[in-house]
C-alpha cells in the first residue's frame, strides 16, 4: 500500500488511541469512521496493535473489504499489552518517529481521533511538517466531545504570542459535516498551496 501522489487519494491514515476512552460516543465515532473508509472503497493505514480505538476502526474497515496496513514501532511490539497482531498487513518500524515517516509514504490524508501522547506526536509532527510544506497532505481533526478544543487553544495562544503565524489559525476549520465527504472530495494539489489541519466537531 502506498500513497497516490497526482491524482485522488485512496489511502487514509487513522490516528487513535489503544484504550477505549470515557464516553461512549468515542467508541461509536470510531466504528462509523471504519464503516464509511470501506464504504467509499477506501484503505485504511493505522498505527498497528490490537488494542482500544486502534483495533475498532481497523476492523469495521478490513471486515467490508479494505485493505488494512498497521504501521507499528518494534518496542511496542515487545509489550505484552500491545503485542497483538495488527489486523491486515502489519509493517514492523524501528521507532516512533520512522513509523510517522512511514505513515506520511503510505497516505494521502490523516484523520485524528481520541488518542494518547504518541497520537499527539504525530499530530503535531505532520501538522509541522505541512505548515513547512514538506507535505501537501490534509490532516483532520474528528472533535468528538470537544476533545482537541485544548489543542485548538494552544494554537490561539501561540498565534496571540506570535510564536505561530496568524494564516495558521485561517487552516483550522469548524464545520459541522460528515468529515469523510470532504475527504472523498480532496485531490492533491500544488506545493505552493498546502492545507494545514482541518478540524470537525461532532
Amino acid at each position: 500500500m502506498a500513497a497516490t501522489p497526482n491524482r485522488q487519494f485512496k489511502n487514509i491514515c487513522v490516528l487513535s488511541g489503544f484504550t477505549y476512552g470515557k464516553h461512549r460516543e468515542f467508541v461509536d465515532a470510531v466504528i462509523d469512521l471504519g464503516r464509511s473508509i470501506a464504504e467509499r472503497k477506501l484503505h485504511l493505514v493505522y498505527r498497528g496493535g490490537n488494542q482500544g480505538l486502534s483495533k475498532l476502526v481497523s476492523k469495521a474497515a478490513f471486515v467490508r473489504g479494505s485493505q488494512v496496513l498497521g504501521i507499528i514501532p518494534r518496542v511496542l511490539k515487545s509489550l505484552g499489552s500491545l503485542s497483538d497482531s495488527s489486523t491486515g498487513e502489519e509493517l514492523v518500524v524501528l521507532g516512533m518517529q520512522e513509523r510517522i515517516t512511514e505513515m506520511l509514504n503510505h497516505a494521502d490524508a490523516f484523520i485524528f481521533l481520541l488518542g494518547d501522547l504518541a497520537t499527539i506526536e504525530a499530530l503535531i509532527t505532520l501538522a509541522s511538517w505541512a505548515h513547512l510544506h514538506i507535505h501537501q497532505k490534509p490532516i483532520g481533526l474528528l472533535n468528538v466531545n470537544n476533545f482537541y478544543d485544548g489543542f485548538i487553544a494552544f494554537l490561539n495562544q501561540a498565534i496571540k504570542n506570535y510564536f505561530l503565524p496568524s494564516n495558521v489559525k485561517k487552516k483550522i476549520l469548524f464545520v459541522l459535516t460528515l468529515l469523510m465527504s470532504y475527504l472523498i472530495c480532496y485531490k492533491l494539489i500544488d506545493r505552493n498551496q498546502t492545507p494545514g489541519p482541518l478540524c470537525w466537531n461532532v
